[in-house]
């Protein structure tokens, strides 16, 4: 019955080993009562839309190619605007993060978690950073991260060792918790 819930990842893909590890990482701080913040997702699924939506007028307008020539240039201008603005939104908020949160229900913090992982290609190094959503707000702590080596949670089949991962990633929660903030 155990193998039957293992969580088992290509060896050989290191996509595959980072978004099982990544997948656990959300279900990981989830359970710690943080809830995921999904207001950039919904941001970046309207714009998405929108681009559609402006590719769709522009192919089905009623009107045949000599005679739409300005509207098409229109349609085009906007479709390279929304494109722009959403990957603007993808590199300066996104980054390399795995979860937004809110703060948990009952805690004395006003600002949730930016949960960040990398990867490199042809690296065994799991980078894993918890950060504020909010790194000016009062009750902000300072960025905690590790790097280990993704050798250490999976067995030579492919099979994530959740107990050891997610000793790992509890242990980096309660250090970003329990670091204070540094005076001024």
């Amino acid at each position: 019955m155990a193998t039957k819930n293992a969580k088992k990842a290509n060896l050989l893909d290191h996509h595959s080993l980072k978004h099982l590890l990544d997948e656990s990482v959300s279900e990981i701080v989830t359970s710690r009562g943080y809830v995921e913040d999904v207001r950039l997702s919904n941001v970046k699924l309207i714009m998405g839309t929108v681009i559609i939506i402006i590719a769709l007028v522009a192919q089905f307008y009623k009107k045949k190619f000599p005679e739409n020539r300005d509207f098409l240039i229109g349609c085009i201008i906007l479709y390279v605007v929304f494109n722009g603005i959403l990957q603007f939104i993808v590199y300066t908020k996104e980054k390399n993060a795995i979860l937004f949160t809110y703060p948990p229900a009952g805690s004395f913090t006003s600002t949730g978690l930016i949960v960040s992982s990398k990867l490199p290609r042809f690296s065994d190094l799991y980078t894993l950073t918890i950060s504020s959503s909010d790194p000016k707000s009062i009750s902000a702590n300072e960025p905690v991260q590790f790097t280990k080596s993704v050798t250490r949670w999976f067995t030579k089949d492919g099979v994530l060792v959740e107990g050891l991962f997610w000793k790992d990633v509890e242990a980096l929660i309660d250090e970003y918790a329990r670091e204070p903030k540094k005076s001024k």
